[in-house]
């Protein structure tokens, strides 16, 4: 058996802030799936701990002081509802994909961002094993200079074009997979 279901919930998003391997080997199933993976990089899809360290590689290489400080958690049964808000600042490139492709590459802004989330986790012996979310993605775009629309977009057209988006996505990419990595050694 692994932690408490709660403490389980609040360590995965402690594994997506610090990338601390040793937790998400304790918080995190090996049979975890992430249904919010099909929006990042293809490693952040591989199934236990791997998957998870790939999430937060992706998501710290955008946002620096990365935090997930929670404001509710319920537990009923093999289930954990959990709000929080996502907080961090915009310092590197956020990727995002659709269907394994490259979707949209935002610059990095400077902006602060805190978007409130909600997430729903099942659990399995101790440890976190689906992942679903429900998220504020129109604050946290509105943040970033998306909505409505501002030099945020003039940014994204140049990287696209001079090459830059490709080459941010496939670092990030590359970084997430060699977190994964590191719950196998």
């Amino acid at each position: 058996m692994g932690m408490s279901a709660e403490d389980a919930a609040r360590g995965l998003f402690t594994v997506l802030a610090t990338g601390d391997a040793a937790l998400a080997a304790a918080a995190v199933h090996e049979d975890f799936t992430n249904r919010e993976a099909v929006v990042s990089p293809e490693a952040c899809s591989i199934p236990g701990p791997a998957g998870a360290l790939a999430s937060g590689a992706w998501l710290r290489s955008a946002f620096a002081d990365l935090s997930f400080p929670v404001t509710d958690l319920v537990r009923d049964g093999d289930r954990v509802w959990i709000r929080l808000h996502m907080k961090g600042r915009h310092t590197g490139p956020f990727i995002r994909y659709r269907d394994g492709e490259l979707d949209q590459v935002i610059p990095p802004t400077g902006a602060e961002i805190d978007s409130e989330q909600v997430h729903v986790l099942h659990l399995r012996d101790g440890k976190v094993v689906r992942h679903e979310a429900v998220r504020d993605d129109v604050t946290l775009l509105g943040q970033l200079g998306l909505l409505p629309p501002a030099p945020t977009l003039r940014l994204i057209d140049d990287w696209r074009t001079t090459g830059r988006a490709a080459h941010a996505a496939a670092t990030v990419a590359e970084a997430a997979t060699r977190a994964a990595a590191t719950a196998r050694t």
